[in-house]
C-alpha cells in the first residue's frame, strides 16, 4: 500500500487549466505547465498516495488494458518513478494517449469513489510517462531476432499502432498503411491539439520506427494497393481502419453550404495547428456556430470554434441533461452518466438538451443562416416533438458530431470478402481473426465506435492472435476477447 492514511488526509487534485482568455489564443494543451511539472514531483506522489491498494482493485475491471494501477501508484508514492514507468508500460503501449484522452473508466470503478472523490489515476498516469520521457527511460525495444514473417496493418490509429508495435517487438516485419498524409489516424487529424499535442504522438512514432516498424502514408488500401496484392505480399493482415462512416442528419436543408460533418471540420483545423495550412477552408471566425451532438467530438468542435473566433457557439443534444450525481440505475462501479464540463465547455458557449433539429434554413445564396429545432421528450422509447416548441436559432456554420455507424464499406472489405456482424462491423473470432484466413480485425472497425483505451487493448489482443497464427506460440499478452463489450 502507498500512504495508509493518504485517502483520509489528501484531497483529490487535478492539473490546473490555463486561463481561458489565454488558451483560446493558441492550440497548446490546456494545462498549466507549472501544474504539470508539479505532478511529476510531490503533487503526483501525494495523489498516488490516495490509492488504497484495495484487496479487489475494481480499477482493473474498469480498465480494458488491465493496467496495474495500485502497483504504479505505490511506486510513485515511494518516488520510484522509473519502476512505475515499467509497470505502466507492461500493459499499455501509449499511456500518454490514454492519460490525456481516455474518459477514465478506471476512476469510475475506483473503490474510493464509493463515498469520496476517486484517485486521479489519469493524471498520475500521464505524469509517470512524462517523467519517463524527460529522464530518457523510454527507449526503442528492438527485437533480438526476426521471424521472417511480414504483417500489414491497415490504419494507424491507436489500435493499429498498438498492434504494429507489439508485432514488431515480437520479431515480425510490420508495415503500417495510412491513407492520410501522416500516421496517427484520429489521434493526428481528429483530436485537437489542445487536448493532446501531436509531439506526444510523434515521439512514439519515432520510437516505433527505431524498433523497425515501417509507415507508408498517402496509401488508400483497396485502391492504391489491392486486396489481392496485400494478401500476396504479406503473411497476415490486420484491419484497423476504425469506424469512420459518420452518422448523417437527413433533414431539409442538409445540402446547404456551411453544414459539415465534424470530421470535415476538425482535420483542417488540426493541420493549421501543425503548420501544414495557413487557414482552414472551414472557419468559424465571426460566425454563429451550432454543433449537433453532445459527445467528445462535439466538444472538440466547440473548442476549435472558440479558437477560430466564433461569434457564438451552441451545442445541441437530443438526450436530456444528465444528472449531477449517480442515478440509482447507474451504481458504482459502472461508468457514471453525469453532467460533465470539458475544457472546451469552460471556454464558453451554450449547451441545449432535449432538442432535435428539424430543418436547416438557408439564405438566397444557398448558405445556411439558421437552424430550426424542436424540444423532444422520450415517449415509449422514441423521441417525440413537444407541441408548440419549434424555434429557430442563428447558424452560419453547423457541424454534425453525431457519432459513427461503422467502418467504410469500400473496395478493401468487399475484395477481401470479410464477413460483417449484425451491426455492420467486421466480424471476427476469439483470436481476432476474420472469416478470411490470415486477416484479422482490431479496434473500432470490429468493435464499433468506442474508447481509445479499448482500441489499444484490441490492438494488443489482435497482435497476440496474429503472432500465434504465424508462429504457433503464445508470448504476447491478450488483455481482452473480441466478445467483451465496452463499459461505456
Amino acid at each position: 500500500m502507498a500512504d495508509p492514511k493518504g485517502f483520509l488526509t489528501t484531497a483529490r487534485e487535478n492539473a490546473t487549466h490555463r486561463p481561458v482568455f489565454l488558451r483560446i489564443k493558441d492550440w497548446r494543451e490546456v494545462y498549466e505547465e507549472s501544474s504539470t511539472a508539479e505532478f511529476t514531483g510531490q503533487a503526483g506522489q501525494k495523489q498516488a498516495g490516495r490509492c488504497m491498494d484495495c484487496g479487489i482493485p475494481f480499477c482493473h475491471q474498469g480498465c480494458p488494458l488491465g493496467n496495474l494501477i495500485p502497483e504504479w501508484n505505490t511506486l510513485v508514492w515511494r518516488e520510484d518513478w522509473q519502476r512505475a514507468s515499467e509497470r505502466l508500460h507492461a500493459t499499455n503501449n501509449f499511456p500518454e494517449f490514454t492519460g490525456t484522452l481516455c474518459p477514465a473508466p478506471c476512476e469510475s470503478a475506483c473503490v474510493l469513489g464509493i463515498n469520496d472523490d476517486p484517485v486521479s489515476i489519469k493524471r498520475v498516469e500521464v505524469s509517470i510517462v512524462d517523467k519517463a520521457w524527460a529522464e530518457g527511460w523510454i527507449t526503442p525495444h528492438v527485437p533480438t531476432a526476426l521471424t521472417g514473417k511480414k504483417v500489414a496493418v491497415v490504419g494507424s490509429g491507436p489500435a493499429g499502432l498498438a498492434a504494429a508495435q507489439q508485432l514488431t517487438r515480437a520479431g515480425h516485419t510490420v508495415v503500417v498503411y495510412e491513407r492520410a498524409d501522416a500516421p496517427g489516424g484520429l489521434l493526428r487529424y481528429g483530436i485537437p491539439e489542445f487536448k493532446m499535442e501531436k509531439a506526444r504522438l510523434d515521439r512514439r512514432l519515432d520510437q516505433m520506427r527505431a524498433e523497425g516498424t515501417e509507415f507508408r502514408t498517402g496509401v488508400d488500401v483497396g485502391v492504391d494497393i489491392t486486396a489481392e496484392q496485400l494478401r500476396a505480399e504479406y503473411d497476415a493482415v490486420v484491419l484497423a481502419g476504425g469506424a469512420t462512416a459518420w452518422r448523417d442528419l437527413p433533414v431539409p436543408g442538409r445540402e446547404l453550404a456551411g453544414v459539415h460533418q465534424a470530421m470535415e471540420y476538425l482535420p483542417p483545423a488540426n493541420k493549421v495547428a501543425a503548420g501544414e495550412l495557413d487557414r482552414s477552408p472551414i472557419h468559424a471566425e465571426g460566425k454563429h456556430v451550432v454543433v449537433i451532438g453532445g459527445g467528445d467530438t462535439g466538444a472538440d468542435c466547440v473548442g476549435t470554434a472558440h479558437r477560430q473566433g466564433a461569434a457564438s457557439v451552441t451545442q445541441l443534444e437530443i438526450m436530456a441533461k444528465p444528472p449531477l450525481a449517480r442515478a440509482d440505475a447507474n451504481p458504482w462501479p459502472t461508468y457514471p452518466m453525469l453532467y460533465r464540463v470539458t475544457s472546451a465547455h469552460e471556454e464558453g458557449g451554450e449547451r441545449v438538451y432535449s432538442v432535435s433539429t428539424t430543418e436547416f434554413v438557408g439564405d438566397a445564396g444557398g448558405n445556411v443562416r439558421a437552424l430550426r429545432l424542436a424540444e423532444v421528450e422520450l415517449v415509449d422509447g422514441r423521441f417525440t416533438p413537444v407541441a408548440g416548441s419549434t424555434r429557430e436559432i442563428p447558424a452560419d456554420l453547423v457541424t454534425l458530431a453525431m457519432g459513427f455507424v461503422g467502418p467504410e464499406k469500400g473496395a478493401l472489405l468487399a475484395d477481401l470478402g470479410v464477413d460483417l456482424d449484425e451491426r455492420g462491423n467486421v466480424a471476427r473470432g476469439r483470436d481476432f481473426q476474420t472469416n478470411v484466413d490470415g486477416v484479422f480485425s482490431a479496434g473500432d472497425m470490429g468493435r464499433g465506435q468506442s474508447l481509445i483505451v479499448w482500441a489499444i487493448a484490441e490492438g494488443r489482443s489482435a497482435a497476440a492472435g496474429v503472432d500465434a497464427y504465424l508462429t504457433q506460440r503464445a508470448v504476447l499478452p491478450r488483455p481482452i476477447e473480441p466478445t467483451d463489450r465496452p463499459l461505456v
